[in-house]
């Protein structure tokens, strides 16, 4: 037996083609006497298995005779016409419909590949208006027909990236820059093809769109044809001449082992091949497993076991194996994995996910890579059970073990507050986080976290019974110290900060400044005298504050609130001069007079002798507590914050101005009246305080 001979994992009939020919020979395998079963146009792409079927009783029609064999069928000769793979055109599926309707006995089935579904869905929602839909693809190809049949007005299909490229610069395409360029590519085109052309597009047309829409399965298959092709002396590419997938996996190896040849079936194999080489066997997806068997056999030697060659070329898979395969069928009750193995992969949806609500088919789609471990394997069956919850559990516990010993911080969403402390959910992993590394104050209900996002520290595993132990109080202090050490690094006098009143005392508030305290003497908090720190501010305010001074050893820092901007000796300065008329209100009476506020915290004095323009007992004789008064500023002390205000000036200002004819000639008694009151007046002055703005 040659051990040298490879046949790739992916080789032979995609989920697709396998899902058409499967629907098929079923039918064939159950159809009734007199029923008629065709397909429109060669169901794949393999002459070999066009023949075979047509033995069996499945024919190949063409568009022109639909109507044909619809008049045909009748209740003793029912008609079923089966869609390939490729797909059809929009108005050949519109013409079975019709079909459909004028005759109960006719009928059809649509194989269309779901990935060649999905671009007929974006070439009609892509195109027309100011969009231009552009395929990369064989233009005579039927998929690539099909397709274009969906897309309205401005469309094109180019077979190459050069060619696209040179639309865009002289051709078709030149004038790009008023509409956005829509591009997808046929299911099996070559990928280092689409990568030139998406490179080229993105250079030439800055408002394009481009659909991935290689099948994710040509995908897998065309890099491991490159790979093996790499690794190999001796490539055969089994398929179809047709085969649109088996020409781009022919000139992939080709490009990587020039010894590479096509066959389409055993029959065109030399029976020599170099000996103690290493041999490889590919497959395009319309290439039937028989196919592949003999094209096998014949290049083993003829008197080896060929069941046991075979048996080797595929995987044995045992329970407890942990295996990657990829998604050919999804429902939401289960997946189907192609294992590159004589069995399929089941993955039931309670082995995906505790989530009941879940639906796989929106989570996976055909092609995508998916790693499960063997619960049971049935070679009767065909089958091999499998739990992608299992792996998905190991491979995080794995994680875990590497987050305790990398000491990573990790987030976490809290799902619960249990006896002791909390249960947070990293990745698909529980931890356990003890009350006292919650981070929360001693006694404090835990169950504030619950839905909360949080950062911790794997600190304990537990092997056994795979528990973590976790803390969020490592992570707060780690950043608390962070930030201390900023800060410090970083203060200085005058700097502002905005901080939280922590706690007040009878000589000042502390602020908590970010993981640093700081204090404000409570002759700092107010420009005018205050009792306690209460009187301006309370525990929890957030104000802004700036250093006076501090001490880095001894972490000691003093800090200033009261700012130029609230000085109200210097607000009361900037609005007023003397000459001004104010509205006071009277706030205090004096023997010698009435203060009066001017403005929150500058009082002024309106002396007993300016309150009237006669004499008078006390200032109670006229003026009353809370009275709001018009006087005017006669001075202002600046050195000593105090200011004088007059009522009287502004009552002689209103008789003077009253009095229109010439003032009589005042009589000898007059005048030494008055100039007795003002002796008085003069010596009352003297011995009064003057207002204290404070």
């Amino acid at each position: 037996m040659r051990n040298n001979i490879t046949v790739a994992t992916h080789a032979g009939f995609c989920f697709g083609v396998k899902r058409a020919t499967d629907t098929v020979e079923q039918r064939l395998a159950e159809k009734r006497e007199n029923e008629k079963i065709y397909t429109l146009g060669h169901l794949i792409h393999n002459e070999g298995y066009i023949n075979w079927l047509a033995e069996r009783g499945a024919l190949s029609i063409e568009v022109s005779d639909i109507e044909r064999v619809c008049g045909e069928a009748n209740e003793n000769s029912p008609v079923t016409v089966y869609i390939r793979a490729h797909g059809i055109p929009v108005e050949v599926e519109n013409l079975l419909i019709e079909c459909k309707k004028k005759n109960e006995f006719f009928d059809f089935v649509d194989l269309t590949c779901p990935y060649v579904k999905k671009i007929h869905k974006i070439a009609k929602e892509n195109s027309g208006e100011e969009n231009v839909f552009a395929l990369l693809g064989s233009r005579s190809h039927p998929e690539v027909m099909g397709i274009m049949s969906y897309a309205e007005e401005e469309k094109y299909v180019f077979e190459s990236a050069d060619e696209l490229e040179e639309s865009i610069k002289n051709g078709s395409l030149s004038k790009l820059h008023k509409k956005t360029l829509n591009l997808a590519a046929q299911t099996t085109q070559n990928l280092s093809e689409w990568e030139k052309s998406l490179k080229i597009a993105k250079n030439y047309c800055t408002n394009s769109i481009f659909f991935d829409t290689i099948c994710k399965v040509t995908e897998i298959r065309q890099n491991e044809a490159k790979k093996l092709a790499n690794e190999s002396d001796f490539i055969v590419v089994v398929g179809g001449r047709e085969s649109s997938n088996t020409a781009k996996l022919y000139k992939i190896c080709k490009e990587a082992c020039e010894n590479t040849l096509w066959v389409e079936n055993a029959s065109e194999l030399e029976r020599k091949f170099p000996t103690n080489k290493k041999i490889g066997i590919v497959a395009g997806a319309s290439t039937p497993k028989r196919d592949i068997e003999e094209v096998l056999f014949i290049m083993s030697e003829m008197t080896e076991n060929f069941a046991e060659l075979l048996e080797q070329s595929l995987k044995t898979l045992n329970t407890g194996d942990t295996v990657t395969g990829y998604v050919t069928h999804v429902t939401d009750a289960e997946l189907q994995l192609d294992l590159g193995a004589k069995v399929t992969g089941i993955i039931k949806a309670e082995q995906i996910t505790d989530d009941a609500s879940a639906r796989l088919t929106q989570m996976f789609n055909v092609g995508d890579e998916v790693e499960a471990f063997v619960i049971r394997v049935s070679d009767i069956e065909g089958v091999a059970e499998l739990s992608k919850k299992r792996t998905d559990s190991d491979r995080h516990w794995k994680q875990i073990v590497a987050l305790k010993e990398s000491g990573e911080v990790v987030s976490g969403k809290v799902l619960k507050a249990v006896a002791g402390g909390l249960t947070v959910q990293v990745g698909a992993t529980n931890v356990f986080v003890p009350a006292s590394h919650s981070g929360l104050a001693k006694d404090a209900d835990l169950t504030t976290l619950v839905g909360e996002t949080v950062d911790l520290k794997i600190i304990e595993i537990k092997e056994q019974g795979k528990r973590a132990i976790g803390s969020i109080r490592v992570v707060l202090n780690a950043i608390k110290r962070a930030q201390v050490e900023e800060f410090w690094a970083n203060i200085e006098e005058g700097k502002q900060y905005t901080g939280v009143v922590r706690s007040l005392t009878s000589y000042g508030a502390f602020v908590d400044l970010g993981g640093v305290d700081g204090m404000v003497h409570v002759s700092e908090l107010s420009w005018r005298p205050i009792k306690h720190p209460s009187a301006v501010v309370a525990v929890g305010d957030v104000i802004t504050v700036f250093v006076k001074s501090f001490d880095k050893e001894a972490k000691r820092i003093s800090l200033g609130y009261k700012t130029d901007d609230t000085n109200p000796w210097l607000l009361f300065t900037n609005t007023y001069n003397v000459g001004d008329v104010v509205s006071v209100k009277i706030v205090n009476m004096m023997p010698f007079g009435a203060f009066a506020e001017i403005m929150e915290d500058v009082d002024g004095l309106i002396h007993i002798s300016k309150i009237a323009n006669k004499r008078i007992g006390k200032p109670a004789d006229v003026l009353e507590l809370g009275q709001v008064v018009d006087a005017k500023i006669i001075e202002i002390d600046n050195e000593k914050q105090k200011v004088s205000l007059s009522i009287r000036a502004l009552l002689e200002e209103e008789v003077a101005e009253e009095e229109a004819a010439p003032a009589e000639e005042a009589t000898e008694e007059v005048v030494e009246e008055a100039v007795a009151e003002e002796v008085v007046a003069e010596e009352v002055v003297e011995e009064a305080p003057v207002a204290d703005a404070e």
